[in-house]
C-alpha cells in the first residue's frame, strides 16, 4: 500500500503506540487524525508532526459509540472516504486479580474491547460501501498467550485478537484488510502505568518475555505499515514474542507451568521490594 493521501484516524495518539503510528503515517505521506480522550495530548502529538503527509487532533472517547462515529463520519464528509482506521486506545490493571474492583473491570472492558468495537462498527461499514480500506487493531502478547497478574488486560486482548482474525475471514473477499497487531513490551507509559497492590509493570512486562529493555514505539509503528502493506494478519514483534507466541502454541502445558512458576517469583520480589520501602 501507497500511504501518500490515505486518510487515518488513530485513537489513543496522545502517547506511546499511538503517538508512533501518526509520527510514522505522516512520514508516509498519510493524513491522520490524532485522537485521544486528552485533547491536549492529541494535540501536541499532531502539533509535533512535520512531513508529506498532515495530522490534526480531535478529542474523543472511544467508549462513546456516537462520538466515534462522529469522528469516522467527519472524515468522510470532509475527504470522501476513510483508508485506515486505528483502534488503539487502551488501558492496563496489573496485580493480582482478587484486588481488582467491578470498575477497573468495566473500565477495562470499555475501553479495550468496547472501544475498538464502536471504531469496527463506524468504519467498516463505510469501507465496504467504498470498497476498500483497513482495520488495525492495538492487540498484545497478553492476547496470544495468558499470564496471570494482567488477568483483565489478558481477557480484553485474546478478544481483539478473536475479533480480529473473524472479522479478517469476512473481510478479505470484500477488499478490506484487517491487522491485530500483537507487541511484546513497548516503551510506552502503559509500562509504569495501572498497578494495583505490590505489582511493578516495567519489571514484570520486561522479565516476563524475556527483554532487557522494552521495544521502540517508533520502530513497532514502522513495523505494523509494513505489515499492512504486506496485508498480514497477525503483526508479532520483537522477535522474543514471536518466539513466545510459537512456543505457546507448540507447548500451550509446559508454558502454563511456566506462567505459574512466573508468578510466584513475582510475588516474591513484589513483597520483597514493599518491605524494604
Amino acid at each position: 500500500m501507497n500511504f501518500t493521501g490515505k486518510q487515518a484516524i488513530v485513537t489513543g495518539a496522545g502517547s506511546g503506540i499511538g503517538a508512533a503510528l501518526c509520527r510514522a503515517l505522516v512520514a508516509a505521506g498519510a493524513d491522520v487524525v490524532c485522537t485521544d480522550v486528552d485533547g491536549a495530548a492529541a494535540a501536541r502529538t499532531a502539533e509535533s508532526l512535520h512531513g508529506p503527509g498532515t495530522a490534526t487532533s480531535a478529542t474523543l472517547d472511544v467508549t462513546d459509540p456516537a462520538a466515534v462515529k462522529a469522528a469516522v463520519d467527519a472524515v468522510v464528509e470532509r475527504t470522501g472516504r476513510l483508508d485506515l482506521m486505528f483502534n488503539n486506545a487502551g488501558i492496563a490493571w496489573g496485580g493480582d486479580t482478587e484486588l481488582l474492583t467491578l470498575e477497573q473491570w468495566n473500565a477495562i472492558i470499555d475501553v479495550n474491547i468496547r472501544g475498538v468495537v464502536h471504531g469496527v462498527s463506524a468504519a467498516y461499514p463505510v469501507m465496504l460501501r467504498q470498497g476498500h480500506g483497513h482495520i488495525v487493531n492495538t492487540s498484545s502478547m497478553a492476547g496470544l498467550a495468558a499470564a496471570g497478574q494482567i488477568t483483565s488486560y489478558v481477557m480484553t486482548k485474546h478478544a481483539i485478537v478473536g475479533l480480529s482474525l473473524a472479522l479478517r475471514s469476512e473481510a478479505a473477499s470484500r477488499g478490506i484488510g484487517v491487522l491485530a497487531v500483537c507487541p511484546g513490551a513497548v516503551e510506552t507509559p502503559i509500562l509504569d502505568k495501572g498497578a494495583v497492590g505490590g505489582f511493578v509493570g516495567r519489571d514484570y512486562y520486561l522479565r516476563g518475555q524475556g527483554m532487557k529493555n522494552a521495544y521502540s514505539a517508533d520502530r513497532l509503528a514502522r513495523d505494523t505499515l509494513q505489515a499492512i502493506r504486506r496485508n498480514k494478519a497477525l503483526l508479532v514483534k520483537p522477535r522474543q514474542a514471536y518466539v513466545s507466541w510459537v512456543f505457546a502454541r507448540l507447548a500451550p502445558n509446559l508454558l502454563q507451568r511456566m506462567s505459574i512458576r512466573f508468578i510466584t517469583d513475582q510475588r516474591r520480589r513484589q513483597a520483597a521490594s514493599a518491605a524494604a520501602r
